[in-house]
């Protein structure tokens, strides 16, 4: 019995995430999408016209359930910016810790796409870091940190440093000094606002 198209979109979504976040955009096809799919190619590009509106549509859906997740964040925080510092860094943790992680597939895709500065997928990745970063200055404003906004941006720069060098050097110790500077970052608050 064929599928309907209601669930099929949904399972190829699924499979392109798989197989991007894998192996990268440049490194998959579309017939390897369409197996792994379990459809035919013709379905595949009945659902999406090309790999680059794919690619698209994977990483909106990726921002939905990714925001969703993030804004558990913070939700009954009473120990203030330290301990939403240590719940970040410790939920690296467990990400980290899982079998073939790699990384941020929009932090990935990005660089891998780097070339193509109009590329709609770095378009969707930009709006996806730009609305964690402000998610994060609200829960540091809610924690009353001093200029949330400066401290967002530095403390999303660490956790984003550290997912590389963890990647890079496989040693989880990187959360630990990230926390540790992000705590020295919220403790201070000191550089001057950001424009």
């Amino acid at each position: 019995m064929p599928r309907a198209s209601d669930e099929t979109r949904p399972e190829i979504l699924q499979a392109a995430y798989k197989l991007f976040r894998r192996r990268g955009f440049f490194r998959v096809g579309m017939n390897e999408i369409a197996d792994a799919a379990g459809v035919t190619k013709r379905t595949l590009y009945y659902h999406f016209d090309s790999k680059d509106a794919l690619l698209t549509a994977v990483l909106a859906s990726q921002h939905e359930r990714t925001f969703a997740d993030f804004q558990n964040y913070g939700i009954d925080l009473s120990g203030g910016a330290a301990e939403l510092i240590d719940k970040l860094f410790e939920g690296l943790v467990k990400w980290s810790s899982k079998p073939r992680w790699a990384g941020s597939g929009f932090t990935r895709l990005a660089i891998e796409l780097a070339d193509l500065s109009g590329h709609p997928a770095r378009s969707i990745a930009r709006q996806h870091k730009a609305l964690m970063e402000r998610h994060l200055e609200t829960l540091l404003a809610e924690a009353n940190v001093p200029t949330p906004k400066a401290r967002a941006r530095e403390l999303f720069l660490l956790i984003e440093g550290a997912m590389v060098m963890i990647l890079i050097h496989g040693d989880q110790s990187y959360c630990t000094a990230a926390a540790d500077a992000a705590k020295r970052l919220v403790a201070d608050g000191s550089s001057p606002p950001m424009s």
